[in-house]
């Protein structure tokens, strides 16, 4: 499932891309906004789906291979470990991943194969494939740690799929190693007696709400944020901060005066890391300044006020 802070790397983008194309239709921006998250989804099952696709495409091989009219020993009585992998078949079996590809029309692996067959290549090719099929161990918890290695080591870090995923949608660019990771996650809690299920995109209701409220709020209110910004940075012109600091700030200061249940030391260091991730070298350590600044400010004054443990 999606967390909060790739949420809040996703609510940075659409005030970036707000900003950049001088829109100010904060509706259509929203919709794009929850569009994109939506889409992580099927980035999700995809990827997923491509596990039992690869294991299709060694069944159809092996198939073949018996029907060659010089078949050795091996095509006739071939190791069949990983077309009997049980995590892989759970997947393939899977009702909720099937009915999913179903209602989103996911013809992905139909309509472009050849991903299928560049994925099985480079895991034929592999010592995890071969050492996996000399194992004469036959387990559930082997099989699990094979398909986990498998994903990790070979789907994931695929330039050549990769590039085909940035193709198919912009936004996927980021969303990639979040996905991955959550693929990993998925795959490590399946149980052996248990039917495959796909998880959920937010952990509950509080979270997907929390995608619009926080877009909004910083959309609408970046005026006021902007002046609360410059009078804590006064020997910094408003050009000469970096636009995604100034919208990181921006997002922190709405969280701190309009989510009351976030704990504003959270708040902080969630816009310092992704700033490490998205904006200069330096910038972690001015947004931390601005907004510990800001922050003691605020709750001197009471624009911030948090409940429970919010202020801890």
């Amino acid at each position: 499932m999606i967390n909060r802070r790739h949420i809040r790397v996703k609510v940075m983008q659409s005030v970036y891309a707000m900003q950049q194309s001088h829109n100010d239709d904060i509706i259509r921006e929203e919709k794009f906004l929850k569009h994109s998250i939506l889409k992580m989804f099927d980035l999700y099952v995809l990827n997923l789906q491509l596990l039992a696709e690869v294991q299709k495409l060694a069944a159809k091989k092996m198939a073949l291979a018996k029907n060659k009219i010089l078949a050795t020993k091996e095509d006739l009585k071939p190791n069949t470990k990983f077309i009997d992998n049980k995590v892989i078949n759970a997947i393939a079996e899977s009702i909720s991943v099937e009915s999913y590809i179903e209602m989103n029309n996911l013809k992905n692996w139909e309509l472009n194969d050849e991903y299928v067959k560049i994925i099985f290549e480079e895991l034929q090719k592999s010592d995890l494939y071969k050492k996996y099929l000399d194992t004469v161990e036959d387990s559930f918890k082997l099989d699990k740690a094979f398909v986990i290695d498998f994903f990790k080591e070979i789907v994931a870090p695929n330039q050549k799929l990769a590039e085909y995923y940035e193709g198919e949608m912009i936004s996927w660019v980021d969303d990639i190693p979040f996905v991955n990771t959550w693929v990993v996650k998925s795959l490590s809690k399946h149980k052996e007696i248990a039917i495959f299920v796909v998880g959920s995109l937010y952990k509950d209701k509080n979270d997907e709400d929390f995608v619009s409220a926080l877009f909004k709020k910083t959309v609408l209110k970046q005026k006021t944020y902007e002046q609360d910004i410059a009078e804590k940075t006064p020997n910094w012109e408003t050009d000469r901060i970096a636009d995604i600091d100034m919208i990181l700030i921006k997002m922190a200061i709405s969280e701190f005066i309009n989510f009351p249940s976030i704990p504003t030391r959270v708040t902080i260091n969630e816009y310092i890391e992704i700033s490490k991730d998205y904006s200069t070298e330096k910038s972690s350590y001015f947004i931390n300044g601005v907004l510990d600044k800001v922050s003691k400010e605020f709750i001197n004054n009471k624009r911030i006020v948090k409940i429970g443990r919010g202020l801890l």
